[in-house]
């Protein structure tokens, strides 16, 4: 069984321009040589990218317009927002009335291509997902879906951390918890040693 990772990602984002400044640069290896296998073909969310994606609260999507621009948009939602649906292994989150530009909806009716880039500022990392986006309709919210095609982590090197309330309570409630449990510990010490001297003092 092959231990190299899933291909699709360098198939889909490196192209040759790519591929010979990583060999000039000295990257190639770790990156660029996966293209030499053939396609693995599309990669499905396992359990780290699904913590991360069930956590977000916000996220970047990006499309393509019929001119050939990127395009990027802001969502963002309570966490859990972006649900996962096992039984397709598909992305799928609630499409919000914005501006009414359609911007987004337009271009996936012509190319359905699309990337989701997600930051978890306080843990530094950053996941994008690469799919084809399908807009669901028949419902009383417009939904858009995911079919994953390819993922990638991104270094944390350049993410400045940044803290919400909400990470800072389930911090403070970690670190209530170990020094509750310490306290409990540090309690049976000293019951035990007063035991102990109370031992010693009826001899």
């Amino acid at each position: 069984m092959s231990t190299e990772p899933n291909n699709h990602y360098h198939h889909l984002a490196f192209g040759p321009d790519a591929l010979n400044r990583q060999q000039r640069n000295g990257s190639y290896l770790a990156y660029g040589r996966h293209t030499e296998r053939a396609d693995d073909g599309p990669q499905r969310l396992d359990d780290r990218e699904l913590l991360m994606i069930r956590r977000a609260d916000q996220f970047c999507l990006a499309t393509v317009t019929p001119n050939g621009w990127p395009y990027l948009q802001y969502r963002s939602g309570p966490a859990g927002f972006v649900r996962y649906l096992p039984e397709t292994g598909r992305l799928r989150f609630i499409d919000l009335p914005g501006n009414n530009q359609f911007v987004t909806l337009g271009n996936l009716a012509a190319d359905d291509r699309l990337a989701m880039f997600f930051v978890d500022y306080p843990r530094r990392s950053r996941l994008k997902v690469f799919g084809r986006g399908t807009v669901i309709e028949d419902g009383p919210q417009r939904e858009i879906e995911i079919a994953v095609e390819a993922f990638d982590w991104n270094c944390s090197r350049s993410i400045i951390p940044r803290f919400d309330r909400e990470y800072l309570r389930e911090l403070g409630e970690a670190y209530q918890a170990k020094f509750d449990g310490r306290e409990a510990e540090l309690q049976a010490e000293i019951e035990a040693l007063k035991a102990r001297v109370a031992e010693l003092e009826s001899r």
